[in-house]
């Protein structure tokens, strides 16, 4: 087994084994070669101690981002390159950081503190791969399985229930039955997370090409995140345009528009205030007077609270406000809709639209047909 290294990785590689020193590149580079991707990083990792690796790379400049975890992040024709020294890491009592780290010259140990299988491999030109935990064969299967006992590598940091979910939506992948139990019973722990990081989990969720399969199956941990959309969940619509509850609505409605962030959210949270504003007529019908104005309500504190850029937030508001709005087909109404929101805006609004009604019973799914008209 072979892979085409950039050459930058291939020399740190060949400079590290000239010195006597173990090295390979490690983790989801490793994993993405495995899947035919093209990896967009390379980490390294080595037997070398943070100073030795300084020391073979003098020639070059060389940052101390995260020594004291063993990490230095070297220069080399223009590449930043992050080379790792092999490491046990000590107790997380933060749920996310490591308190300390014990350097080792074994490879076998730094990978047995990785999350999950298919992010524990490494790879040398000349050496090959090296898998201790079969995430090769994972990978082969579509499996996101944890190194070791999962509830321990979720407790560690928590912030791998939210990646393990992103990975499956990301990968169109599946969870090992043991890591997704553990995941439900760790979901709490994410409560310690920084929002930033959350949300750069959620964004690439919310992305991924399984991420309608991935709202369905764990709004557990979603609500953790964005409890908001605990009360979406089951919550009925006893509509007839409606055949799914409120949340099952929304995923439908998130597989259905482009996977572009604000797209995305926008169809996550246009029907976030529909339980606040539910009312049941006498003979059993729904309605969910002014749920876009309590939506945009919401959706404008939610991203807020998880510091979306402001550009998203203002494009994503805008689109929940609107998203049912009716959309007359005259020249006139379509000018002041171009004037309101501008030429990509208004296509925003279109496939926002085609989402919702993607997610309507199959019935009422025949506007598609009007909005398609009203795009050209």
């Amino acid at each position: 087994m072979t892979f085409a290294l950039p050459p930058q990785a291939e020399m740190a590689l060949q400079r590290l084994h000239a010195a006597g020193f173990e090295a390979w590149i490690v983790g989801g580079c490793v994993r993405d070669f495995l899947l035919g991707l093209v990896p967009k990083d390379y980490d390294i990792t080595t037997a070398a101690l943070p100073e030795e690796t300084k020391a073979v790379f003098q020639d070059c400049p060389v940052l101390e981002t995260g020594i004291r975890h063993g990490t230095v992040t070297v220069l080399l024709e223009g590449e930043p390159l992050e080379i790792t020294t092999y490491r046990v890491d000590g107790g997380y009592s933060d749920a996310r950081h490591p308190d300390g780290v014990t350097f080792t010259r074994s490879l076998r140990e730094d990978a047995a503190r990785r999350d999950f299988t298919m992010n524990a491999m490494a790879y040398a030109p000349g050496l090959g791969l090296q898998d201790f935990f079969g995430g090769q064969e994972d990978v082969r299967k579509g499996i996101i399985r944890a190194v070791g006992d999962p509830e321990t590598r979720f407790r560690e940091d928590a912030l791998r229930v939210l990646r393990a979910i992103r990975f499956a939506s990301v990968l169109d992948f599946t969870l090992e039955q043991e890591t997704e139990k553990a995941a439900h019973r760790c979901a709490p722990l994410l409560e310690k997370i920084s929002v930033e990081r959350l949300s750069a989990e959620l964004g690439k969720l919310l992305c991924g090409r399984g991420a309608g399969r991935v709202l369905r199956a764990y709004p557990d941990i979603l609500s953790v995140v964005i409890p908001e959309l605990g009360p979406m969940v089951g919550f009925q619509q006893h509509n007839v345009h409606h055949c799914y509850d409120v949340y099952t609505h929304t995923a439908v409605a998130v597989d259905h528009v482009p996977p572009v962030l604000h797209l995305r959210l926008a169809m996550l949270l246009h029907d976030v205030g529909k339980p606040e504003t539910f009312s049941l007529e006498a003979h059993g019908q729904g309605h969910f007077y002014g749920h876009a104005r309590r939506s945009t309500a919401l959706a404008e504190e939610i991203l807020a609270r998880l510091r979306f850029p402001r550009q998203t937030c203002q494009q994503v508001v805008q689109l929940v406000r609107y998203h049912d709005a009716v959309l007359e087909e005259s020249p006139q109404q379509i000018r002041r809709w171009l004037n309101r929101l501008g030429p990509q805006g208004f296509l925003d609004l279109l496939a926002v639209q085609r989402g919702d009604v993607a997610g309507l019973a199959p019935a009422y799914c025949t506007r598609n047909h009007r909005l398609n008209s009203l795009e050209k």
